[in-house]
């Protein structure tokens, strides 16, 4: 998916070569976290927020300030990013009306191939993973999401884990879960827990590769599935946040995050999707 695809001026981005998986898991660990925030070092930066995330919550009641400050500049750092977004699809229209008006309406083929994958990927992840999981736990798998499916209809619409948790909630007690098991794992689960944005993310990857004429090897697909499960797991529960994390996949393995400006012209369309998955996973 991908292979093949006219990306007009796009195409003059210099590629990054990726390095082999010896040297990601020697570097993964910093010597200067201040140094891997200023050049993008995305593991190493991953690495060091989960420590301190750990020392926070073991430093109690004194590491709350901390967390507080981290949450707020996090949420400060969201309505930025939206108000970017906001305009964002002006830009993507222009883009992809030169395009085609350049190339054709073949250059949209791509697209619909992509979406096509991501929505077979999603289904399978449904239906097989989850499906088998509520097996081997002896319990009927559209017993179940017939009883639940309120909660990714909502989700689908709105494109928001967060979003939906009230509707998650009920709907999840009404299958006879305790309201304080619900209250504990959904809401973490909302935050942390996304199975259709690791998806969506390693997809986006290799059809931008393809499309920049990037080989990936098995060990840089194996880079991908790794970063793109940690980016998944920081990935706020809002519409568009997968595709603003994408950009720390896209750099684990050196592939142009320029290549961005052409999912986000579908990013809507898939967001629906993962963040359904998202919560069903949840569920």
């Amino acid at each position: 998916v991908g292979t093949g695809m006219q990306l007009g001026g796009v195409r003059e981005v210099a590629l990054q070569k990726a390095p082999p998986l010896s040297q990601v898991l020697l570097n993964i660990i910093p010597t200067n976290p201040i140094k891997a925030l200023a050049e993008g070092n995305i593991l190493q930066i991953i690495f060091f927020a989960i420590l301190f995330g750990i020392a926070i919550s073991k430093a109690g009641k004194a590491g709350e300030p901390v967390k507080d400050f981290l949450e707020a500049v996090a949420q400060t750092m969201y309505r930025l990013v939206n108000l970017v977004l906001y305009y964002a699809p002006i830009g993507v229209f222009s883009l992809i009306a030169w395009t085609v008006g350049t190339h054709g309406l073949g250059v949209l083929k791509p697209f619909a191939y992509l979406i096509f994958l991501f929505y077979l990927g999603c289904a399978i992840q449904l239906f097989l993973v989850y499906g088998g999981l509520l097996r081997l736990l002896k319990i009927r798998p559209f017993r179940f999401f017939g009883r639940i499916k309120e909660a990714p209809f909502f989700a689908f619409s709105t494109c928001s884990s967060s979003a939906t948790l009230p509707v998650t909630m009920r709907v999840v007690q009404g299958t006879g879960v305790s309201a304080t098991t619900a209250s504990f794992v959904l809401p973490m689960g909302a935050s942390i827990n996304m199975d259709g944005t690791a998806i969506y993310q390693a997809m986006c990857v290799v059809f931008l590769a393809n499309a920049f004429g990037m080989h990936l090897t098995v060990a840089q697909m194996a880079i991908v599935g790794v970063t793109a499960l940690l980016a998944s797991i920081g990935t706020a529960g809002v519409p568009g946040s997968g595709l603003i994390m994408l950009t720390m996949v896209l750099g684990s393995v050196g592939v142009p995050v320029e290549g961005i400006a052409f999912v986000a012209g579908i990013d809507r369309i898939m967001d629906m999707a993962r963040t359904a998955v998202n919560v069903v996973d949840d569920s």
